[in-house]
């Protein structure tokens, strides 16, 4: 029987390559009481039989960031451990068959140029170069990574393995955890079993990389880990005469990759609808194990397979694969501190691309472990952007037929799921559906997006162009700045903070001044010890022991987390109270004479000054008007319970019918925050960026002490910025922007947008993005030629530094 120690500073359960890249990366930074739990034999799960397609590219910078540290790491394995990886640099092609998927590669090998990797845009003729049992002659264009690779997964788990037993980490197979201890929120230990022994190993912190047992390790350790086990299908041919290295190859619109191996071809597909596997569980006595083969859904992506590879038409199936892996709600990993607990971390669910992930997910993780804080931003795939609700099963279910799919589906922006939608409804929501409201979704929040007019289909069309609601928007946008408009923000987090320290409390946490009279509205951020931005929210003081904290939909709980976190020992209370309030939004310039029409209270400067809230009649009912903007108008968000928000509609809706009152929705606020320069979190500012160098310091009161990343912003003003965020608007009307899109200076390359949208009022594509410029003015800076790379092409922008409309900020305080 395998000796078990009784103490660990860290039990990590879970011996597929991310538990063994998280013992690997903790031993190195000389962690010691590293203790690896394999249930069975390590790889049993899902490693043993990944693919092993190992790619720089991903969706943001640092996940890209991460991915090729992943490739820098597995080819330094085998001389420092003596296992043999089978990392080898073959290249990667991604072959598009229509104009939209062109048009997505280009935008994507124009992103890997901001970030820093090698990309080749090749013809058809060149793919065939290339790769030559291909079929191109229906290929648009195609996109080549010279230095993307493979590898052999096991071996890479099991070099990690081996690195970090060589550096003290005990990693013991077949013993399984079965439970722990705990005290409040800290596990103090952890059970464990092996044949008929069992003991318990008491531990300073435990990491759940249970890969698709994460839910279930996640529910034993009091954490929600949301993720489902899919069936995935590849086919293995017999070895082909002549068949020599190949690139990797992807032909996303046909959701299917091929890898050479040894002679052979490995066609694996991600097919547009999935088969969730093991609703109920996933068997204990799994290990190494196959699922049953299901020829007829494979059998699309086979035939389209041989019509693309005719060869594969006289070559025999060596092997047909079916073997499960994790997805999660939204494609991206889990990796970070458990919101529900204080020494839980998790490093799972890696939606099929675990291999390459694995490598800079577990440098990462590790790095946040020993100093406490996240050593660049992680928000994309943070565990504290999971909803409670989304680890139940059968939202689990049924989101997890679509997301497989969406790996190689087209990534057209805007675009929403379509599985496991009506769970979170505002107060609102049948009365915006009535009026042609076009949802989206939010962390399961129904949002009306756009609303189509009437005899219009309220359905997206997507593309990469102007997409079907381009003028639905439009209107909505130019009624906010000419008119009134009204929409729906009950999504938004509400988190109430009361208790006698309450004050003393957002002054520690938050970089702004709370001290203020009943009725001020702040709008503020909290900094980490580096002054980047842990959270953009606006405090309103409602009491003397009583605040709001008002934040985005898609980060209520990690705002919340981080508040928690940060208690100590103040006197405080915090609840979440989002669902007790419905709140629409009246913005534009004529918005105070349609509340004026529905209400007797006075929304004049003098009595409702920008920046204050006040209880109010409406209607009927009551409601609280808090006089702030993020679309750069005239206008109030009105707070209503949710008891009267249908009435409070209602009555709005029929007073703005003369005035041309227009329902919008979340597109509208994000044209018109763009063309005013406002930031959104976790695009134009993250917790890496510094609140300065966000062009947000107007926010932070360094008058007052001791503030959490008070002395890092003082730092800075006396060391001056590295970086500024700029505002680009395309002088061509033409091209659109999302994001990515790199940025460049005098002809070359020096940052990408951090955000972009379509500037209705200011006739062109506006775009955020941070600028080096160190020892630079803003002359300097303003003095250079811009441009942004649109898909490859080069296209001319005006920059500036203020917002480039209403830079004087005038209009809100009208």
């Amino acid at each position: 029987m395998t000796q078990v120690p009784s103490h660990a500073r860290v039990v990590i359960i879970g011996g597929g390559v991310i538990g063994c890249s998280v013992a690997y990366h903790l031993t190195k930074l000389g962690w010691k009481d590293v203790v690896l739990l394999e249930r069975k034999q390590l790889t049993s799960g899902t490693t043993w039989h990944a693919a092993g397609l190992i790619a720089q590219l991903r969706a943001s910078a640092n996940m890209t960031r991460l991915a090729k540290y992943s490739q820098e790491l597995y080819g330094s394995l085998q001389e420092e451990t003596g296992v043999a990886t089978g990392f080898k640099r073959c290249g990667s092609i991604t072959a598009a068959l229509t104009g939209e998927r062109l048009e997505e590669i280009r935008r994507q090998a124009a992103m890997a140029r901001a970030f820093g990797v090698d990309v080749e845009e090749i013809s058809p003729a060149e793919v065939k170069d290339r790769y030559p049992h291909l079929n191109v002659g229906d290929v648009t264009g195609a996109v080549y990574l010279d230095k993307d690779g493979q590898g052999d997964p096991a071996n890479i788990a099991l070099a990690m393995a081996k690195g970090a037993r060589q550096r003290g980490g005990q990693i013991l197979e077949g013993i399984r955890a079965t439970g722990v201890t705990r005290e409040g929120r800290r596990i103090t230990g952890v059970t464990w079993e092996q044949g008929g022994e069992s003991g318990h190993i008491a531990c300073e912190a435990v990491v759940n990389c249970g890969g698709m047992w994460g839910r279930e390790v996640g529910r034993m350790l009091g954490v929600n880990v949301p993720l489902q086990a899919c069936e995935h299908f590849y086919v293995v041919t017999e070895p082909i005469p002549g068949l020599t290295r190949l690139p990797v190859l992807r032909v996303p619109d046909e959701c299917a990759y091929y890898k050479e191996d040894a002679g052979k071809i490995l066609l694996g597909a991600f097919e547009p609808v999935a088969k969730p596997w093991s609703l109920n569980g996933i068997p204990a006595n799994f290990e190494f194990d196959q699922l049953p083969e299901d020829f007829d859904h494979f059998e699309p992506i086979l035939d389209a397979a041989v019509n693309r590879m005719p060869v594969l038409a006289q070559t025999g199936i060596h092997t047909f694969f079916n073997g499960p892996e994790s997805f999660t709600p939204d494609d991206a990993y889990h990796l970070g501190l458990a919101p529900e607990m204080d020494n839980v971390w998790v490093a799972a669910g890696f939606n099929s691309i675990g291999i390459q992930s694995a490598g800079g997910a577990g440098m990462a993780l590790a790095q946040w472990m020993d100093t406490g804080e996240k050593p660049f931003d992680l928000g994309d795939v943070d565990i504290s952007r999971m909803q409670p609700f989304q680890g139940n099963r059968r939202y689990l279910a049924e989101r997890s037929t679509e997301t497989l799919g969406l790996l190689y589906a087209d990534h057209y922006p805007y675009r929403q799921k379509a599985t496991a939608r009506g769970v979170r409804r505002t107060p609102f929501h049948a009365h915006l559906l009535e009026r042609g409201a076009v949802m989206g979704e939010l962390a399961g929040w129904e949002r009306a997006n756009w609303f189509a007019e009437p005899g219009q289909d309220p359905v997206y069309r997507y593309g990469w162009k102007r997409q079907n609601f381009f003028a639905n928007v439009a209107a909505e946008h130019m009624a906010v700045r000419e008119n009134v408009g009204m929409y729906d923000m009950s999504s938004f987090g509400k988190i109430r903070v009361e208790g006698r320290d309450a004050t003393a409390f957002l002054n520690h946490i938050g970089g702004g001044q709370y001290d203020v009279p009943v009725g001020r509205i702040v709008y503020t951020q909290f900094l980490n010890r580096n002054a980047g931005i842990e959270a953009d929210v606006t405090v309103t003081r409602l009491s003397e022991l009583a605040y709001l904290v008002v934040t985005p939909a898609a980060t209520r709980l990690a705002d919340e987390t981080w508040m928690r976190r940060n208690v100590g020992d103040f006197d405080v209370v915090i609840t979440d109270v989002t669902a007790g309030e419905g709140v629409l939004a009246v913005m534009g310039p004529r918005s105070r004479e349609l509340l004026q029409r529905v209400s007797p209270n006075d929304f004049s400067n003098d009595t409702n000054p920008f920046g204050t809230a006040q209880p109010i009649e409406i209607g009927m009912g009551l409601a609280r008007a808090h006089r702030v903007t993020y679309v750069g108008e005239l206008g109030w968000e009105l707070y209503v319970g949710t008891d009267m928000a249908a009435h409070v509609f209602e009555v709005l809706t029929e007073a703005g019918q003369e005035m041309g009152l227009r329902l919008c929705g979340m597109h509208m606020m994000d044209t018109c925050r763009i063309e005013k320069g406002f930031r959104h979190f976790g695009h134009d500012i993250t917790s890496e960026d510094h609140v300065l160098e966000a062009g947000l310091g107007f926010a932070v009161k360094t008058d007052k002490p001791d503030f959490i990343g008070r002395d890092a912003v003082l730092r800075k003003r006396d060391a001056g910025l590295e970086r500024r965020m700029m505002q680009f608007r395309l002088t061509d009307p033409e091209p659109l922007l999302y994001h990515n899109e790199p940025v460049l200076r005098d002809g070359r390359i020096v940052g990408f947008l951090s955000s972009g949208a379509y500037g209705h009022a200011l006739g062109g594509a506006i775009g955020l993005g941070y600028v080096p410029c160190r020892g630079e003015t803003a002359a300097d800076l303003l003095a250079s030629t811009y441009e942004i790379d649109v898909a490859g092409t080069r296209v001319r922008a005006e920059a500036s530094l203020k917002p480039m409309y209403d830079p004087a900020g005038a209009r809100a305080k009208m």
